[in-house]
């Protein structure tokens, strides 16, 4: 499984991993109960991990970089049912976070995210970029 194949869906709960693609929709496979099945795009619409951003104090962050540095932390990871505790490791394991504007469920959509990747084992990283365009390939990995 690749994270490049990872995708969130407005309306669903969970991660789901892109099986197959339709003029009118996709194939998905759910993460967590591994049923595949068929999503319109007339009425959800599919964000992939790759392209999701986090703001930061400074210029925004790919989701992959959070995870990284969520991978790296010592720190235990908190439940998602508990904003406060969620708010708190996000202070420690990625201070630079603007926590103005990320919203605390997106917080906790995280942590429940980063929990799916880990059961599925799924490797953080971003696909190589095509030739001839710049990637933040470089920073997510180091």
């Amino acid at each position: 499984m690749e994270y490049s194949k990872l995708m969130s869906i407005t309306g669903m709960p969970g991660l789901f991993e892109l099986v197959g693609n339709r003029t009118d929709g996709a194939i998905v496979k759910n993460l967590e109960d591994s049923s595949i099945k068929f999503v319109s795009s007339r009425v959800n619409t599919f964000s992939h991990l790759e392209t999701i951003e986090v703001f930061t104090i400074r210029e925004n962050v790919n989701l992959v970089e959070i995870f990284i540095a969520m991978e790296k932390s010592e720190e235990p990871i908190p439940s998602e049912k508990d904003p406060k505790a969620v708010k708190a490791y996000f202070t420690i394991v990625y201070p630079e976070m603007d926590f103005d504007r990320v919203y605390p469920s997106d917080m906790k959509k995280m942590v429940k995210w980063f929990n799916v990747l880990k059961k599925n084992e799924v490797p953080l990283k971003l696909s190589e970029a095509p030739a001839g365009e710049e990637g933040d390939d470089e920073e997510a990995e180091g």
